[in-house]
């Protein structure tokens, strides 16, 4: 592991975390843990009002903070976007959030970060490359391997735009076939397009292709929560 990619475990209220030694190595992925609301602002459970009292304890939500009775926050769940070793405690609402991310984390993760095969076109160009394209590791840089090499900082990337066909004006199945990704140039307010279009060599690099964009897909999703928040 290279010294800016290198780990510590840390304490906090919430939890042990295992987090990036250097802040700017955190996964684009990644969310802050939030403040706690302070004990002395919530006498009531923030869910279902009951009072607290020497029986009825409160419990924090590790996700969004707020103050809830042990009914309300009962459930242990991962929650990898803030790096916490084990299940926290977590309320309904949040729960149900994190258990559709941690399916990301292990699923949709593993496939960008295995790559698959498209024609990238550049800007304006004419002309498309095939090239192998992959999540980095660290999960902070999408590369793209063939006769050029490109290494796009996550954090750059401004908008994504995925290519689906099949979609009848009566409904129906579509099949994601590409994307359009715009990025900011580092050290500037340039912004490049690239178009990936899946090969068709193959039937099972269509396959791959289309369940790499769909992944991307719901990473874009979470990019731009994780900005929000």
């Amino acid at each position: 592991m290279s010294g800016g990619d290198a780990k510590k475990l840390v304490r906090s209220p919430s939890g042990l975390r295992m987090v990036p030694e250097l802040r700017s190595a955190r996964s684009p992925f990644g969310l802050d843990e939030p403040p706690w609301v302070p004990d002395k602002e919530c006498p009531r459970c923030m869910q279902c009002d009951t009072k607290f009292d020497f029986i009825t304890r409160k419990h924090h939500c590790r996700r969004c903070g707020k103050c809830f009775c042990d009914k309300c926050c009962s459930k242990k769940v991962p929650l990898p976007r803030m790096c916490f070793v084990d299940p926290v405690r977590q309320c309904a609402e949040c729960a149900l959030v994190s258990q559709k991310e941690t399916e990301f984390y292990d699923k949709q993760l593993k496939v960008l970060m295995n790559g698959a095969t498209f024609f990238v076109t550049l800007g304006t160009s004419d002309k498309s490359e095939l090239m192998v394209c992959r999540l980095s590791n660290n999960q902070r840089y999408l590369i793209l391997d063939g006769d050029s090499h490109y290494e796009i900082e996550i954090i750059q990337i401004s908008t994504v735009q995925i290519l689906t066909e099949g979609f009848t004006p009566g409904g129906g199945n579509t099949r994601a076939i590409g994307m359009i990704l715009q990025y900011k140039v580092p050290g500037s307010e340039e912004v490049t397009q690239m178009k990936f279009t899946a090969s068709e060599d193959f039937s099972c690099n269509k396959k791959l292709s289309a369940s790499w964009l769909a992944a991307m897909h719901k990473a874009t999703k979470l990019l731009y929560e994780s900005r929000d928040q």
